[in-house]
């Protein structure tokens, strides 16, 4: 795996964060998480619900970006959890593996719609809106995330 320090943006998905009424708790345990894996968070945005809003934010969250973007909430069954639809509309191309083995880190993961994918260098990954869950299921994954990005910005690590 590359010792490059490989930066990383967050993306809070909640209609109440952005009005205020709540606090943004899952994405603040998600940068210090990432900080801990020795990524370098560069960004943290907050965007409402709903799947043009998070396609948006994640264009441009993206846009000449070579990291991570992970996302939190709007993954369950609620009917303004338009994470995975908005991302789709985003990624390129998915990552099923990333996706499912967030999906096994607890009995509730089956619930999560979450997906996980890439636009152009960039890996972004939805995670649920509960701070444990999202830092949970980042943990699943975390240890392969440098190789995907070592590969998608072209490098030959095998």
């Amino acid at each position: 795996m590359s010792e490059r320090r490989w930066p990383a943006k967050v993306l809070t998905v909640s209609d109440g964060v952005v009005e205020g009424t709540r606090e943004d708790r899952s994405g603040a345990a998600l940068e210090r998480r990432l900080g801990d894996a020795g990524f370098a968070v560069v960004a943290r945005r907050v965007t409402a619900d709903g799947t043009d809003a998070v396609a948006a934010a994640l264009t441009e969250l993206t846009a000449g970006f070579a990291g991570v973007v992970v996302t939190t909430g709007g993954t369950g069954f609620g009917p303004r959890d338009l994470t995975p639809e908005g991302t789709r509309t985003v990624i390129e191309r998915e990552a099923p593996g990333l996706a499912e083995a967030m999906r096994l880190v607890s009995p509730l993961g089956r619930l999560s719609r979450g997906v996980a994918g890439t636009v152009g260098r960039a890996l972004v990954l939805n995670t649920p809106g509960s701070s444990s869950g999202a830092v949970e299921c980042l943990e699943a994954v975390i240890d392969v995330v440098p190789h995907a990005l070592d590969l998608l910005s072209g490098g030959r690590p095998h």
